[in-house]
């Protein structure tokens, strides 16, 4: 099977899509972006793969032509796959928590003042070991897919309890997790695991249907090949891509937002670390655009800074916001101030659900004001990056630009996230095509 695929460096994360030879997406990749920008990208372009293969395993059981649409992940129609799925990342992660207990013994024992800490150590991963089905059982809510974040939470507060007894100072045992975490995210990605996760997950389940082994067998078996691979994204520069296979992240989340939306005229792209305003014509060809990247306020980054300040996680402040009864007025989005804003609005008595619902307002007139400089907002328009998912930053866009212009078919997909990547791979895609036609005529 042979592929294109897109890779976007965000400033937070990670993504990777890869296209089959029609154009057609076969899979997604996400992950946390780090130091290593080698290994966040080839971590990002397994999982896409890793999607891919669920993806034909899927295609190949009874009734998955029956729902139609997109080939992979949206005609997954059997509850056995979805256990298996969810064994698989199991499977994953009990991989992961291996490796990081490992590495994290293995400084602990460097603190021979401190012989405890090995022991301390070990009963914190055997207890995040044990609670490892728990945490990816049929309806378990996961904070985060990413290990970061699953085991870190678990780590903490683990580490908290047993502080408390008086085991172990909970510095050291957060210093350990910090210095090890950061081993373990940058290393090598491993050769292809898939075989050997997707048989431990079979296992995990006790059997399988007499469809779903022939099908996982043959994902599992299929080579993959890639024929073209173009990068973008916030961290483009460092990709380690030939300079040939970059591509503005203007471009690529134009023309992504395009394929997705072919309707799409207009173009709000709020990820980490900056915004982007796109005007595109009825090809996907950028005409316009504005940017603000000198600047946290208005941006995935100043919401993660709020978050911290509230001790919430930031899947949290959409929802909140949703519940205020007012909207607070913010006179500053500034990143520096708005700590000192915001505890100064807790002490004159505002419920933090009306200071969110200021604070994503404040944001959302930022990103108007780009919109406006790039050349207004067209019908249709298409909301894209992480911030598309959070509900009150879509609400208040929704009411401003009705109020500045008048009712817009507003376009979010579920996958908005990948869109920068959708567009890298779609120029790749496009860039094979190409050399394939020079091939041919000389």
């Amino acid at each position: 099977m042979n592929c294109s695929v897109g890779i976007d460096l965000g400033s937070t994360t990670t993504k990777a899509v890869v296209l089959g030879e029609d154009g057609s997406i076969l899979g997604r990749g996400i992950t946390n972006s780090r130091s290593n920008y080698k290994v966040a990208c080839d971590i990002a372009l397994s999982e896409a793969l890793i999607d891919a293969r669920f993806g034909r395993i899927a295609e190949a059981l009874p009734g998955a032509d029956a729902q139609g649409g997109e080939p992979g992940r949206s005609q997954r129609p059997s509850r056995q796959l979805g256990e298996l799925e969810r064994r698989f990342r199991e499977q994953q992660y009990r991989r992961q928590l291996e490796t990081f207990g490992e590495r994290i013994l293995e400084h602990a024992r460097g603190y021979t003042r401190e012989p405890e800490l090995a022991a301390v150590l070990g009963g914190v991963l055997a207890r995040m070991n044990e609670e490892t089905t728990q945490l990816f059982a049929e309806k378990a809510q996961r904070k985060s897919d990413f290990f970061r974040d699953l085991a870190g939470g678990r780590f903490l507060a683990l580490a908290e309890e047993s502080a408390r007894r008086g085991e172990a100072g909970f510095d050291r045992l957060a210093g350990l997790f910090d210095r090890t975490i950061l081993e373990v995210e940058n290393l090598p990605a491993a050769d292809d695991l898939f075989p050997r996760l997707i048989a431990d997950a079979l296992a995990a389940m006790g059997g399988a249907s007499a469809d779903l082994e022939p099908a996982v067998a043959a994902a599992a078996k299929l080579p993959i090949e890639i024929s073209r691979s173009v990068g973008t994204g916030y961290g483009r520069a460092t990709l380690p891509f030939p300079k040939e296979q970059i591509r503005s992240e203007i471009l690529c989340h134009g023309l992504g937002a395009h394929h997705m939306f072919p309707g799409t005229r207009t173009v709000l792209d709020i990820g980490g670390q900056d915004t982007k305003a796109i005007q595109v014509d009825d090809k996907g060809i950028v005409t316009s655009f504005q940017m603000n990247d000198r600047c946290a306020a208005g941006c995935g980054r100043y919401l993660g800074y709020i978050a911290d300040e509230m001790n919430l996680g930031l899947h949290q402040l959409g929802p909140m916001a949703m519940k205020a009864e007012r909207t607070v007025r913010i006179n500053s989005t500034c990143t520096v101030f708005a700590g000192a804003e915001l505890r100064e609005r807790l002490s004159l008595g505002e419920k933090r659900e009306d200071i969110l619902a200021g604070l994503h307002r404040a944001i959302i007139l930022r990103a108007l004001s780009l919109l406006a400089r790039s050349g207004g907002v067209s019908d249709q328009f298409t909301f894209t990056g992480g911030v598309a998912k959070n509900p009150a930053a879509v609400a208040a866009l929704r009411t401003l630009i009705a109020a500045n212009y008048g009712e817009r078919t507003m376009n979010i997909s579920a996958d908005s996230i990948y869109t920068g990547a959708l567009g890298a791979a779609l120029f790749a895609r496009r860039d094979t095509t190409r050399l394939e036609m020079e091939g041919a005529a000389a």
